[in-house]
């Protein structure tokens, strides 16, 4: 069930040449407002696509750094007022299942999401941004005879000593105990229902030795590179480079896919200007391989990974033998128990 793998499939069936582009509708105007996350991946949009649809189409992007749970916040509240905050807004999987209500729909069979967008990559609630994972990633200095490769050993601090570091983001609060059931030994289809005091059970026997719980990509690589951690749970989208530098290194294993998503607001200001950046956002292969160069992560157009050098494979998640290796979480549940998952963190965090 490799995605990429059906993606070039389709495209050997289809005939599809790499870099064929619709051809972009009559220009537009005015502005479309853009809530995305800062820090790279906010530059890296800037670049390969707000920029270039400000000139191609001619609506200017306004763009508003935000982490998701003020995003979500910002947009209920606007909804509740009557003033909605933003156009387009990043989105979890299980996001999109809790926050459905506020999202206009999305016509997949718009000209630049049929003939580019990736096979799936569309529904009716929005499209995907970025897929890549949470990956183990260690530091080769700690562990230069070969590090950890699963959560169990990510557990196991006779075997691999040293301090860890786990994300706190705020956002996705079931990942930290989705690992510990692995580190525990349930197997991957058993994940789900989670068995949520299991799960902390096993985090009970780990958490002294967490040196630090990182707020974001940014912050989880300062924290190894300091040298606070011998090992971290981490986006791919910082693993790759933290790899790519020699210090450290990661594997796919049991990481947990981490799919991100363009979703459009029910009645915000710019809603017709939201959809055509979802059309466009699609289209050119190559933009889309240079920005998965710079964020590490894949990014959702059909023709870009058949453009990928065979020496990067091993960093791009979606690469078959890399993207097998995943754990695909059950968002409907995630987002039925949304609320208790994070009570459940924090509490167990603060104490």
């Amino acid at each position: 069930m490799a995605l990429l793998r059906r993606h070039l499939l389709a495209l050997g069936a289809a005939g599809v040449t790499p870099l064929a582009r619709p051809a972009l509708a009559q220009r537009g105007s005015g502005e479309v407002i853009v809530a995305a996350t800062g820090g790279l991946m906010e530059r890296s949009l800037q670049e390969h696509f707000y920029k270039r649809f400000e000139s191609e189409v001619g609506i200017r992007v306004r763009s508003v750094p935000i982490e998701l749970p003020d995003q979500w916040a910002r947009a209920r509240a606007g909804q509740r007022s009557g003033n909605v905050p933003f156009d387009v807004v990043t989105a979890t999987p299980p996001d999109l299942i809790q926050h459905a209500d506020i999202l206009a729909p999305v016509d997949c069979s718009m000209p630049g999401i049929a003939a580019h967008a990736l096979p799936n990559g569309c529904f009716p609630e929005g499209i995907i941004r970025t897929a890549g994972g949470m990956a183990l990633t260690w530091s080769k200095k700690a562990f230069p005879n070969g590090g950890p490769q699963s959560w169990a050993d990510f557990f196991d601090v006779q075997k691999f000593p040293g301090s860890r570091s786990l994300p706190d983001t705020g956002d996705r609060e079931w990942w930290v105990p989705l690992a510990a059931l692995m580190a525990d030994g349930v197997e991957r289809d058993k994940l789900f229902p989670m068995d949520v005091d299991r799960a902390y059970r096993k985090l009970d026997t780990l958490k002294r030795h967490v040196a630090a719980w990182w707020k974001s990509g940014d912050n989880s690589m300062q924290i190894m590179r300091g040298g606070d951690a011998v090992m971290t749970m981490v986006y791919s989208s910082r693993a790759v480079p933290l790899a790519k530098s020699g210090e450290f290194d990661f594997t796919w294993n049991q990481a947990i896919r981490d799919v991100g998503n363009w979703a459009v607001l029910k009645g915000g200001p710019n809603t017709a200007n939201a959809m055509r950046f979802l059309d466009f956002f699609v289209q050119n292969p190559q933009e889309h391989l240079s920005f998965s160069d710079k964020v590490s992560f894949d990014s959702n157009n059909r023709e870009a990974p058949a453009l990928v050098p065979e020496a990067e494979r091993r960093y791009r998640a979606s690469w078959p033998a890399n993207w097998e290796k995943l754990i695909i979480a059950d968002y409907a549940w995630i987002a039925a128990n949304r609320n208790a998952l994070r009570e459940r963190w924090v509490t167990w965090l603060t104490q």
